[in-house]
C-alpha cells in the first residue's frame, strides 16, 4: 500500500504512546481513523489532536479483553466507514516479576489485553476486510500486530509479559500464512520494539478494580517495575519511531518489524541469534546475561540470591565454595 488518502484505520490502544502516535502520523497522510482506548480522558484528548488534523474520526472507549466491546468497535466502524483497510492490534500492558509469583488476576489481566484483545480485533475485523476483498478488486488490507522484544527472546523475571508477546508473534506468524491461503489482497505484520518512551510502565492505572491484586507486589515484581520504568524513560526509541517503522511495514508488506534502540540494537540481534541457535541445535536456554554479567548480578543481588560464579568452558553458573 503507497497511498494511504480516504482509507480507514482502526487503532487500538490510541489514546497515547505508541497508538496515539501511529494516529497522528495517519491523520497526516488523509487516513480516516477509528480509536479505541480504556482510557476515556486521554481517548478524548488524543481524539482532539487528532481531529485539529483535519481527519474524521470515530473515537470509542473499549476493553480490548472483552469480546462484546470489540465486538461494538467493529459495527460502530462499519456504520461510520465501511470495513477497514488498515487495524493496529496495539492496546498493551506490562507486568512481571518471577513467574510463580504472578497472581491468577495478573495473568488474566495481562493475557486479556495483550493476547485476547488482538485475538478480538481479528477475529471483529478480518472476516469484513476479507468480505471487501472479495466484493472489490482493488482493495487492499493490512493488519499489524503489536508485540516487543520480548516476543521473539526471554528475559527473565518478566514471564507473563514475555508470555503474552511470543504468543502475539506466533499468532501473527500464522495469521500471515492463514491470509496466504485464501487472499493476496491482505497482508500482516507484527511490530517487535524494545523498550520504547512511552507510558506502559505505568499501565497499572488502567487496570480493573476486579482484577487488582489483594496481597503487596512481591519483591521481584517491585523489581521489574523498577527496570521497566528506567528503562522506558531512558529509552532511544519514540513512539513516533515505531509508529514510523509500523507504516513502513505496511507501505513495503513486511512482515517482522523489530524496533531496536540503536546503540543497543547489535546485542539484541546478538540475544535473538543466541536464542535462535539454542533451539535449531536443541541446547538448553543460554545466559541471557552473556554480553552483560554484571546486569545478572544486580539482578540476583536485588532479587536476595547470593552471587555464582561462571564456569568459563560449560557455561554453567555454580555456588562458588
Amino acid at each position: 500500500m503507497e497511498d494511504f488518502k480516504n482509507c480507514t484505520a482502526v487503532v487500538t490502544g490510541a489514546a497515547s504512546g505508541v497508538g496515539r502516535a501511529i494516529c497522528l502520523a495517519l491523520a497526516e497522510r488523509g487516513v480516516n481513523l477509528v480509536m479505541a482506548d480504556i482510557e476515556a480522558d486521554a481517548l478524548q484528548r488524543a481524539a482532539a489532536e487528532v481531529s485539529a488534523t483535519g481527519a474524521r474520526l470515530l473515537s470509542q472507549v473499549i476493553d480490548v479483553s472483552k469480546a462484546a466491546d470489540v465486538d461494538a468497535l467493529g459495527t460502530a466502524t462499519l456504520e461510520a466507514f465501511g470495513a477497514p483497510h488498515l487495524v493496529f492490534n496495539n492496546a498493551g500492558v506490562s507486568a512481571g516479576g518471577l513467574v510463580w509469583e504472578n497472581s491468577a488476576a495478573d495473568w488474566q489481566w495481562v493475557l486479556g489485553i495483550n493476547l485476547m484483545g488482538v485475538i478480538h480485533g481479528l477475529r471483529v475485523f478480518t472476516p469484513m476486510m476479507l468480505d471487501e476483498a472479495r466484493r472489490n478488486a482493488c482493495y487492499q488490507g493490512h493488519i499489524v500486530n503489536t508485540a516487543s522484544l520480548a516476543g521473539l527472546i526471554c528475559a527473565p523475571n518478566m514471564g507473563a509479559y514475555n508470555v503474552s508477546k511470543h504468543a502475539v508473534v506466533a499468532l501473527s506468524e500464522t495469521l500471515y500464512q492463514d491470509l496466504k491461503l485464501v487472499t493476496d489482497q491482505i497482508s500482516a505484520s507484527v511490530i517487535c520494539p524494545s523498550f520504547v518512551r512511552t507510558a506502559i510502565a505505568d499501565s497499572k492505572r488502567n487496570r480493573p478494580s476486579g482484577l487488582a491484586n489483594i496481597e503487596r507486589p512481591t519483591r521481584s515484581q517491585r523489581l521489574n517495575q523498577a527496570m521497566a520504568s528506567k528503562a522506558v524513560s531512558t529509552s532511544e526509541i519514540s513512539a513516533h519511531d515505531v509508529a514510523m517503522a509500523a507504516i513502513d511495514a505496511v507501505k513495503r508488506r513486511r512482515f517482522y518489524v523489530p524496533v531496536l534502540s540503536p546503540s543497543k540494537a547489535s546485542e539484541s540481534l546478538a540475544s535473538l541469534r543466541t536464542r535462535l541457535d539454542d533451539l535449531a541445535d536443541m541446547r538448553n536456554p543460554s545466559d541471557p546475561f552473556a554480553l552483560r554479567p554484571e546486569t545478572g548480578d544486580e539482578l540476583r543481588r536485588s532479587l536476595g540470591v547470593a552471587e555464582r560464579g561462571h564456569h568459563p568452558q560449560s557455561g554453567i553458573r555454580q555456588n562458588e565454595g
